[in-house]
């Protein structure tokens, strides 16, 4: 067994991957973007696990909206998120808790 990573994570958010493929991106200025980077540049985190807070692409979650993606906050697993094609990022990261920009 390998030793344990630590990672400057506080919270974890999960996002389709499949959804984000399925709107060839649909966030940011030009709507081209993928949410999960999208929102990583936006809240202006550092790459993997030096960041504040983890956001992370997963595989299909099985919900599959229409114009959509899947998103969930690991650490309150019960109420997805869906967030649809070209909504403003401030209320993507306020919806999930995350209305701070890390300094």
């Amino acid at each position: 067994m390998k030793p344990r990573v630590p990672s400057n994570w506080g919270q974890t958010i999960l996002v389709c991957a499949k959804c984000s493929k399925k709107l060839k991106g649909g966030f940011g200025a030009r709507e081209r973007t993928p949410l999960a980077k999208a929102l990583r540049k936006h809240l202006g985190l550092k790459k993997g696990r030096k960041a504040e807070l983890g956001i992370v692409e997963v595989k299909c979650m099985g919900v599959c909206p229409r114009g959509a993606v899947t998103v969930v906050d690991a650490g309150g697993p019960r109420e997805w998120l869906l967030v649809p094609k070209g909504t403003d990022l401030d209320v993507v990261a306020a919806e999930l808790g995350l209305g701070h920009k890390p300094s």
